[in-house]
């Protein structure tokens, strides 16, 4: 007689080997100058999470980046979010609301960087759609990221081709094998830390320029002898972006002074500025990028036809559409009856 034994499987949340431990920098956020310094600061964390829970460091190292722009987005600088994680149902802790998908998303708050990585490697780890991601070898990035993408991590289509380029550019794949990239440590800033508090519109020293925010987007101001070229090198986008962000053509020869958004603008202005009277000179893509607003928007919301400029003088709906225009009635000339009269 065969024995049968009965597999009794609890169900119970999975917490990855080792404790978590807070740093010290309570009420600081972290500011990254590039991408490199992000990378020598934060891989250490990459690695201890690889060793606690099994996702390659590589994989997380690259998630970071992309999903806090090297850690200056404004999640990271804000609530020390670094993995764009949503609050989502049973989440007790610290909550920032952050306009996403959708207007007044609720987004985790983090007390330091370190609880992000620790809580990113929880929410991979403790998610039954990422289960079968630990079916593939931490060596195996490729798999990860598609997997990642394939899971619904983001709802961007080419999500795995951006973290497989940003592991293989800055070959972060050696940190999955215990290796490590030749990187120059003196390029690590000596200020990791900088308080931000409750200020708004909060500027940041990255290399040559001053990060500023409008309309919940970051954006520069243009110095002499900027081009897309230095710009993307210095910021470490891809190509394509920032002139995508900004609606210009690639060549565009860039004149000190302008606006150059790091983000893609907005389909309409922030709060409060409801209208735009148009002045001399003004385009519709010089209005849209003053208020970070995409350009087909701003037609759109003007009933315009695209490729059409204002008038000096004419006035733009910037957050809601302009109304129909209601013709008015035709004034009707009363109409004059004569009477014959008799002497």
């Amino acid at each position: 007689m065969k024995k049968i034994f009965l597999l009794v499987i609890p169900i119970l949340v999975i917490s990855c080997k080792g404790t978590q431990k807070s740093a010290n920098q309570s009420n600081a956020v972290y500011i990254t100058q590039d991408r490199q310094s992000y990378i020598i600061t934060y891989k250490d964390l990459a690695v201890r999470e690889m060793n606690r829970c099994g996702i390659p460091a590589s994989i997380t190292l690259a998630q970071a980046i992309l999903e806090s722009d090297n850690g200056s987005s404004t999640l990271a600088r804000k609530a020390n979010n670094h993995f764009g994680i949503k609050c989502h149902n049973g989440w007790t802790g610290g909550k920032i609301y952050h306009d996403d998908d959708k207007r007044g998303e609720c987004f985790r708050k983090y007390t330091n960087v370190y609880d992000s990585y620790h809580d990113h490697s929880d929410f991979i780890v403790n998610g039954s759609r990422y289960r079968f991601l630990f079916e593939y070898s931490s060596s195996d990035y490729k798999s990860w990221a598609k997997g990642l993408q394939k899971a619904g991590y983001a709802t961007n289509n080419s999500y795995a081709s951006m973290l497989i380029k940003i592991i293989e550019d800055n070959q972060l794949y050696l940190y999955d094998s215990g290796l490590t990239p030749n990187v120059d440590e003196d390029q690590k800033p000596d200020s990791q830390f900088i308080n931000l508090g409750n200020v708004d519109n909060f500027k940041i020293q990255l290399n040559r320029h001053t990060i500023y925010e409008k309309n919940r987007i970051d954006y520069i101001i243009v110095k002499k002898g900027d081009t897309f070229s230095s710009l993307t090198e210095e910021f470490q986008k891809i190509n394509w972006e920032l002139p995508k962000y900004n609606e210009l053509p690639q060549n565009t020869t860039l004149i000190e002074g302008q606006i150059i958004y790091l983000q893609p603008k907005r389909n309409s202005a922030e709060h409060g500025k409801d209208f735009h009277t148009v002045n001399q000179g003004e385009t519709m893509h010089s209005i849209s990028q003053f208020y970070g607003i995409k350009i087909k928007k701003l037609y759109e919301k003007n009933r315009m036809k695209e490729g059409t400029e204002p008038e000096p003088g004419e006035k733009l709906w910037l957050r809601k559409t302009k109304p129909e225009t209601i013709e008015e009635p035709k004034k009707v000339e009363p109409e004059i009856i004569e009477f014959d009269t008799e002497e």
